[in-house]
């Protein structure tokens, strides 16, 4: 809408005559945002145990750090930009958290299309930071592919071989929601993005969100989930490769509900039919 609003200036400025004046302002408020409806399964058989016992999130409008437990606080203000002498030191695993989740390595899944404007140099370039650090971690890799594949995920592919668990395409709507159901964090590097139906599939799906901090972003995900330098991605990945149980145990506080066909089914009827159905 935005994008819409602010371009109309401009355009209208690019015709000789007959020009009405203002017409963003006339428009603005006859405007009114819908999501794009998704239809989310049951994956409650897909989903590992520790996915199953996690308690109902508490919801939280973006801007609000209430809901935040303290140890994603604490790890988020140490993976800010840090002061020139602090650094994320390796912590121990916290009193009483199981071994397993210590024992199997961080599973980071991006499931994006394989094209530019999806920025996959800036994953792969954070994972093999990961991977010069010797930091333990497991990756897939999907989405769809088209004629222009950038060369970094041959490239990547190679150098990540040994970290990678699912690579490309998968044809089985059921496959794709198993590996997201497996995943433990789910990444977004995009440099566009008007909405961002894959990153609420995974969620919806039990994943820890990691987004920019722009585009559609901070609109629907809290600011716990939002970084803003490729630096602030690398630290929150290194504290959950060194930590995953922190994003096994998360509830995330986003309520993907809100986006379903479910909810949003009458809001465009009645927009649709003027109140008639």
């Amino acid at each position: 809408m935005e994008s819409f609003l602010s371009a109309i200036p401009s355009h209208m400025k690019k015709i000789p005559d007959h020009r009405p004046k203002n017409l963003d302002e006339l428009i603005r408020p006859k405007c009114v945002v819908l999501s794009y409806p998704v239809q989310f399964p049951d994956v409650t058989r897909l989903l590992p145990q520790h996915k199953l016992l996690k308690p109902r999130p508490v919801v939280t409008c973006p801007s609000d750090h209430s809901s935040c437990r303290d140890e994603d606080r604490l790890m988020q203000s140490r993976c800010e930009e840090d002061p020139p002498q602090s650094s994320c030191a390796v912590q121990q695993p916290a009193c009483g958290e199981p071994l397993s989740d210590q024992e199997k390595p961080l599973h980071i899944v991006w499931p994006h299309r394989w094209e530019h404007d999806k920025n996959p140099e800036l994953f792969f370039n954070t994972l093999l930071k990961l991977k010069e650090q010797e930091l333990p971690f497991q990756v897939s890799v999907l989405g769809e592919t088209f004629t222009d594949v950038p060369d970094v995920f041959s490239s990547s592919r190679r150098l990540l071989d040994s970290q990678v668990l699912n690579w490309g395409f998968l044809s089985s709507k059921d496959d794709y929601l198993r590996v997201l159901c497996d995943a433990d964090v789910v990444v977004s590097t995009s440099n566009h993005e008007f909405f961002g139906v894959s990153m609420l599939e995974a969620v919806h799906c039990g994943c820890f969100p990691l987004c920019p901090k722009a585009l559609v972003y901070p609109e629907i995900f809290p600011v716990q989930y939002l970084y803003s330098t490729p630096e602030q991605l690398y630290k929150r990945l290194r504290e959950l490769c060194k930590r995953p149980g922190i994003a096994r145990r998360h509830v995330v506080t986003v309520d993907t509900s809100k986006f379903s066909w479910t909810s949003l089914k009458s809001q465009f009827l009645a927009l649709l039919t003027d109140g008639c159905a």
